[in-house]
This record gives structure tokens, C-alpha cells and sequence, in this order.
């Protein structure tokens, strides 16, 4: 039997984590008999169950957002560069995985090709919204690029750099939920649900994106006494965490049931990122909020260029679901904007519609399974 070889995979977040997770597995299950991969990795406990074994750093170490908080957390991120950079050269990897988390995996990128490793970089750094100059770096350090959203690939041509598109890996996520045997009745049971309609509050998975956003969301869906409201609570914090914000005898906190819970609402107030999309391939209109420190904010605003901050809006190129940004993120806006995506609202069956055009764009699913046989090549012929 040949040496194993080594692949380093880093990932710093919840999505990274997921779509890491899937990939290894598709990686294990599609190599050789006589192909040995010894694994190592940052991540969280769906990679941990994927390859058997603790990461060497968990996401929930990791995290921070915006450019106040990577100023505040500097000091503990440029030790988190080193101690990975010394760990990388113990392990001595034959290729290092990057996936996302492009504020600190870009430099380690930068950092491993002067080492002679090989870079594979998956879910490309959003080089298309600000920071257009990055393509240059990626094309030197990043010796494979794997993007995930339809307009990256033309995007990258422009720039004269060869990029795999592989499809986005959430269609699979989502179609393993579904194929499940889910119950709602059972699901609403187990987590002690009332028969009253459902709103989901998805505020993000970050503390400081949290304080910002979740209790002007609540103050706004106390508007829709009708409906019970439950809070998504973020897989890297703990319900003590939300107990600051939220009335325990009106609001309910969920962990590690994401889908379930929106497959059981009528609608959602979602914070951008990933979980818009997620919202919007189960088919459950919403409204996008975004807020962050008012230095963060105004920085961004000057450096990013996109006409959209959601995935569902970027990949359609219209505004098919609200985005309340900011100053615009506020209780009366909320509150007006929901009132036309719960049943019977005037937008509802747009988005429903707008929804269905979003799943013709990403095409067929398989993602993990299409980049693990792409990467199987490139590790092999290492």
C-alpha cells in the first residue's frame, strides 16, 4: 500500500464547517482502495465526525466580523496565523485545503506556497464585491480555485485565471434534508410547538452581529402576536448567551434545527449570509437584515461594491427579497416589510416565484461529490 498523503484543510466558520464536512466525506468514499489520506484540520464537529477525529483549532475560536471586531481581536488572530503556520509544517502536508474564511486563509495561502505546498482554495473570497486587486494575489499563491456561484467563473476569465466552477454545495445540504423522513407534527411535538404559525428569526452566529440585530428583530415581530417566534440559535454559543435578549415566555431558542424550523415556518427574518440562501431553498420567503458597528459599516460602505448583500439577490441580480441595511434595519421596517411575506401578503408569491427561478440558476446539485473526484486528482498527482 502507497504512503498516505496528507492533506491539511482549514476552515474558520459554521458554513465552512458544513460544506467541509461533505467534502471529506465524498473524498473518502470516492479514493482508491489503495489511496491512503491522512487528515488534519480546523473546523468544527461536523468535520470532527466526518474524519474521527478533534481539530486542531474549533471554528467557534475563530470567528470574528467586521473590521472593528478584527481590529479588537487582532492580537489573538495573528497568534492563531503563527500557531497554524508552525502546525502545517509539523504535519508536513503533501496539499492544504482552504475553504473560505478569506481574511485569514488567503495569508496562510500566501504563506504555504513559498513553503512549496500545494494550495486548493474552495468557496472563492467574494474578490467580485471589494478588494478587486485580491485576484492578483489568488492567481499567484492559490494553485486551484473552486467557486461555487454561477457569475465567479466569467468573473475570474476577466482577470485571465481558470476557475472550476462546481456548483453550490448547499443544494446538496438541502437535499439530504429533505430526503429525510421529516415529520412536522413530530418535529413541532419534540420541540414543544403550539399550532400557531411560525415566524423564524435567524440572527446570525456571531455574538456581536447578534446584539446588533436580534433584539431590534423581536421588538418588531411583537407586532405578529398570532405567531410563535423561535430563534435559530448559533451552533458556537449558548442559550445563557440569548437570555439577555429575549422573553423567555414569548420567545423560544433552538439549537442544531435550522432546517427543521424554517421547513415549519410561514416566513423568516434572516441575516445575510448564508442563511439567506439556505431560507430561500426551503422555500420560506424572508427578510434580510444586516447591522453591524457604525465604524464596521461605514468602512465597508466605501470599499465593497455590489448592488446586493444577499446570495438570493446577488444570484438573481434584483431585489427579490427586502435587505434592510443599517440605518434602515429598524423596528418600523421590519414590522412593515414582514407584513408582505406572511400569508396573504402582496409579496409573497413573488418570492415564491422569484425562488423558483433562483433553483433553474444553480442548476443540478452534487457539488462535494463533483470537487472531491476534481481534488482527488489534484492530491494524487501531488
Amino acid at each position: 500500500m502507497s504512503q498516505p498523503k496528507k492533506v491539511y484543510f482549514i476552515s474558520g466558520e459554521a458554513s465552512g464547517d458544513l460544506h467541509g464536512s461533505n467534502l471529506i466525506k465524498e473524498l473518502l468514499a470516492q479514493k482508491s482502495k489503495s489511496d491512503n489520506l491522512d487528515i488534519r484540520f480546523w473546523g468544527g464537529d461536523k468535520m470532527e465526525n466526518a474524519v474521527g477525529e478533534k481539530p486542531v483549532k474549533h471554528f467557534k475560536e475563530l470567528a470574528f466580523m467586521g473590521f472593528l471586531e478584527v481590529v479588537l481581536n487582532l492580537r489573538t488572530i495573528l497568534k492563531n496565523i503563527t500557531f497554524c503556520k508552525q502546525d502545517i509544517l509539523e504535519f508536513n502536508p503533501d496539499v492544504l485545503v482552504l475553504i473560505d474564511y478569506p481574511g485569514f486563509n488567503l495569508r496562510i495561502a500566501e504563506w504555504a506556497k513559498k513553503q512549496g505546498i500545494k494550495v486548493l482554495y474552495y468557496i472563492s473570497p467574494t474578490v467580485w464585491a471589494w478588494k478587486e486587486k485580491r485576484v492578483f494575489k489568488i492567481k499567484k499563491v492559490v494553485d486551484k480555485m473552486y467557486v461555487i456561484l454561477p457569475f465567479e467563473k466569467p468573473f475570474y476569465a476577466k482577470h485571465d485565471y481558470d476557475v472550476e466552477y462546481v456548483g453550490h454545495p448547499l443544494l446538496d445540504a438541502i437535499k439530504q434534508f429533505e430526503e429525510t423522513s421529516f415529520d412536522p407534527d413530530k418535529f413541532k411535538a419534540e420541540v414543544d410547538l403550539s399550532e400557531k404559525p411560525i415566524i423564524a428569526v435567524l440572527p446570525g452566529s456571531r455574538k456581536q452581529e447578534i446584539r446588533k440585530k436580534l433584539p431590534v428583530m423581536l421588538e418588531a415581530l411583537q407586532s405578529f402576536p398570532n405567531y410563535q417566534i423561535i430563534i435559530a440559535g448559533a451552533p458556537s454559543l449558548d442559550k445563557e448567551f440569548y437570555l439577555q435578549f429575549i422573553d423567555e415566555k414569548k420567545d423560544k431558542i433552538i439549537f442544531g434545527k435550522t432546517y427543521e424550523l424554517l421547513k415549519v415556518s410561514e416566513a423568516a427574518v434572516v441575516t445575510s449570509g448564508t442563511a439567506t440562501l439556505e431560507t430561500a431553498l426551503l422555500n420560506i420567503p424572508q427578510v434580510v437584515c444586516y447591522k453591524t458597528s457604525g465604524i464596521s459599516y461605514h468602512i465597508a460602505k466605501r470599499l465593497v461594491n455590489i448592488k446586493y448583500i444577499s446570495l438570493v439577490n446577488l444570484i438573481l441580480d434584483k431585489e427579490s427579497v427586502k435587505e434592510l441595511i443599517q440605518g434602515d434595519c429598524t423596528v418600523t421596517n421590519i414590522e412593515t416589510e414582514f407584513k408582505n411575506i406572511i400569508i396573504g401578503g402582496d409579496k409573497r408569491k413573488l418570492i415564491l416565484n422569484d425562488y423558483q427561478s433562483l433553483k433553474e440558476v444553480l442548476g443540478e446539485g452534487g457539488a462535494s461529490k463533483k470537487l472531491a473526484s476534481l481534488m482527488l486528482k489534484q492530491i494524487f498527482n501531488n
